[in-house]
């Protein structure tokens, strides 16, 4: 194994390893349209997939589109996601970004990233979230998964979501951001965790620098 933490061959060792290992690592949030993965996605804030996949199973079978959830008021979406934590932020920002893609956009979620972060409620990753896996469009979404495990691993060395974004957005080839997002993410929740992750059992130790000095 060579010490340079990201010379190719490690880098290209690595992601197949992911790959046999997570061969359907797919988005954890269930939804339709782009649109719905915008809501989902938005909720999932501080709340787990699971939780916000059995709300919007609620929420959805009621107000699916752009039009319906502008419709309601925000005490009707609380009653609807109030299981999820911060669910008063939540629901103002989801009618608001439905009233804005209906106002700007004639009901039709954007497909540029500078445009969905207009919309409220809409950051740098809910962006990269929504282009990645509606739309297919390239893009490496960096959620605290993506963070903790792509620094662990030696793929980068970002001090901020948008530093490892970038970082790994040169390491690693196009076609294979998404499915490497969805990856790294099954990855820190089954075994790179946050408060002890499971080093000597992992899969991944002999191309990974942290796991490498972990105790056996």
């Amino acid at each position: 194994m060579e010490n340079n933490e990201s010379c190719p061959q490690r880098v290209e060792k690595l992601l197949n390893e992911l790959q046999s290992l997570y061969p359907d690592a797919a988005c954890g949030l269930n939804y339709r349209t782009p649109f719905e993965l915008l809501v989902a996605t938005i909720l999932s804030a501080q709340s787990t997939d699971k939780k916000v996949n059995q709300v919007t199973a609620r929420l959805f079978a009621k107000a699916a589109t752009p039009e319906q959830i502008a419709a309601l008021t925000p005490e009707e979406l609380e009653e609807e996601i109030r299981e999820l934590g911060l669910y008063r932020h939540k629901a103002r920002y989801i009618i608001a970004a439905a009233r804005a893609i209906l106002a700007e956009y004639g009901g039709e979620l954007p497909k540029d990233r500078a445009e969905l972060m207009t919309l409220p409620g809409v950051g740098r990753k809910t962006a990269n979230v929504v282009l990645g896996t509606a739309f297919a469009i390239p893009a490496f979404p960096v959620d605290t998964h993506v963070f903790r495990v792509a620094r662990r691993l030696g793929l980068a060395a970002g001090r901020t979501p948008l530093e490892v974004e970038e970082q790994l957005m040169q390491l690693i080839p196009e076609n294979l951001w998404i499915g490497t997002h969805h990856r790294l993410i099954r990855h820190g929740r089954l075994v790179c965790t946050a408060r002890r992750p499971h080093c000597p059992g992992c899969a991944l130790r002999p191309y990974c620098p942290t796991g490498r000095q972990a105790p056996a």
